[in-house]
């Protein structure tokens, strides 16, 4: 028997930057390395050890290879080439995700590194993205405009840009996230042509814009958002997510900067988070996109906050730690989930079969749709479904095991899972209930699979396999002035930071 909840009850809602499925997505949304060749059969160390830095000369496996360009591609193919505007999930239709566009801007500066594309085609889709943002109205109106006080609307319009529905907030997470790839092309395209001299100042502009003050709206802490009808949201970012990202931009702005008191009061509340969650002890937060996204652009290896300092260790650790305290929650798989394992593990906000109850003898289990799965201290929300993305983005930090994971949902699953874009949103090997599903398939012998990506996790993916294997997005940010004065006004020393500034 199955029971079909109104909505998808989700332990993770308080407050926080999780987002909600498809159209549900936009009614409820609040904005809720290893160095060298690693061999899958002998790196399945029971504990982490410190990673060394990528190099570019790492052998990579073919598999690893293979997904980086597929998930390329999915940014290239779902992108609309008018307006540089990327879809939250593809193929099929969709509003376009301001974050997914932020990593898609990072991606095609991969793609012309790795040749997937040339220079002068990731310049023309970059300009054409970076014109769009520049120029779309912004505005306090409920329908006629892209964003406001240098924000931008969570979810637009693929074809006009505009705000897509009334119930989108104005998201300062997924704007701070659209400016990594912004600031991104700022110091990527550093050369000496009309075109790219053009989407330096562009960049600069779209980055001077953004007033970091207005959305203090109860100082020193920046809320998470703002929409024309209910203005504020009342909540605030506060640590540990991928709000970190927010802060850093806020404080290097040279326009309109945040106060220094505003990172102290971000970390303030870390220790709530702080312990021992299955082996290891970091600062937690439950979804694996939180110790992810941040870590797209900046590399936090070796240079540290006084919070980190106080701890002796870097973000970079932390992630590193959260990784493998989920391959351990997998391993322990309290929830006697199906296929959950040292090489079949990975929870993070993703699309799911749900919500739906599922009534079997006396046991019930709930399976949600789009929900922020996660297992940490702070909570657990864990119904059986697998993201290929938590493992994946998590690359960089503990390829040992990452890369069998990754290999393993591909040998298992592959011709159901992996496709021309790399793989699916989700799959969840328990669920196999015939029913009305809002999104995805079931398939014989599997369970439940996604039938689309999403862009905010092909993003991780596709940045982070290059950060491992060449430090490539890092390096370009080292040279960006805005991202290296926040760092330095968050109070972040040592490392990269205590070196001679690239030029940018």
């Amino acid at each position: 028997m199955i029971d079909h909840p109104a909505a998808d009850p989700d332990p993770s809602c308080k407050g926080n930057t999780m987002r909600i499925s498809t159209l549900t997505r936009v009614a409820a949304t609040l904005s809720v390395a290893l160095a060298c060749a690693i061999n899958p059969m002998t790196a399945q160390a029971a504990k982490p050890k410190p990673a060394p830095a990528a190099k570019t000369d790492t052998r990579i496996p073919p598999l690893i290879d293979d997904l980086e360009k597929r998930t390329f591609d999915w940014f290239w193919d779902s992108a609309n080439p008018k307006n540089g505007l990327v879809p939250d999930h593809y193929p099929t239709k969709s509003f376009a995700s301001i974050a997914a566009v932020g990593f898609g801007l990072t991606a095609y500066g991969v793609g012309a590194e790795r040749g997937y594309i040339t220079r002068e085609q990731a310049v023309e889709r970059t300009l054409a993205t970076l014109r769009f943002f520049h120029d779309a109205p912004q505005n306090d109106s409920e329908d006629d405009a892209t964003g406001y006080h240098g924000f931008y609307y969570h979810f637009l319009d693929m074809e006009s840009g505009k705000r897509f529905d009334r119930a989108v907030e104005l998201s300062t997470v997924d704007t701070s996230l659209l400016l990594g790839g912004v600031l991104f092309a700022q110091s990527y395209y550093d050369r000496d042509t009309p075109q790219e001299k053009e989407i330096r100042q562009l960049a600069d502009d779209i980055y001077r814009r953004v007033d970091w003050t207005w959305v203090q709206a109860r100082k020193p802490l920046i809320t998470m958002g703002w929409t024309p009808g209910g203005k504020f949201i009342p909540h605030d970012w506060q640590g540990y997510n991928e709000g970190m990202l927010v802060y850093i931009l806020a404080l290097g702005s040279p326009t309109h900067a945040v106060g220094d008191d505003a990172w102290t009061a971000w970390t303030s509340t870390y220790n709530r988070t702080w312990g021992e969650f299955h082996g290891q002890t970091f600062l937690n937060f439950a979804p694996l996109f939180g110790h992810q996204f941040s870590h797209v652009w900046v590399d936090f290896r070796g240079i540290r906050d006084a919070w980190n300092r106080e701890k002796d260790l870097d973000y970079f650790e932390n992630s590193r730690r959260a990784t493998y305290s989920q391959r351990a929650y997998a391993i322990a798989n309290p929830g006697t989930w199906t296929g959950y394992g040292a090489n079949m593990w990975g929870i993070s906000a993703s699309n799911g079969p749900g919500g739906l109850v599922v009534k079997s003898g006396d046991k019930e289990r709930t399976f949600h749709g789009y929900t922020a799965r996660g297992a940490g201290l702070d909570y657990i929300s864990d119904d059986g479904t697998l993201v290929p993305m938590a493992a994946g983005g998590s690359i960089a930090f503990a390829p040992e095991i990452v890369v069998p994971a990754l290999e393993e949902m591909k040998r298992r699953y592959g011709k159901d899972i992996y496709n021309q874009y790399g793989f699916v949103d989700a799959f969840n090997p328990s669920f196999h209930t015939k029913a009305d599903l809002r999104t995805g398939k079931l398939v014989p012998e599997l369970g439940w699979v996604d039938t689309v990506h999403l862009g905010i996790d092909q993003g991780p993916i596709v940045l982070m396999i290059e950060n491992w294997r060449s430090g490539f997005v890092w390096s370009v940010m080292k040279k960006n002035p805005y991202v290296r004065k926040g760092l330095e006004r968050a109070g972040f020393t040592g490392g990269w930071l205590d070196e001679a500034q690239p030029k940018p």
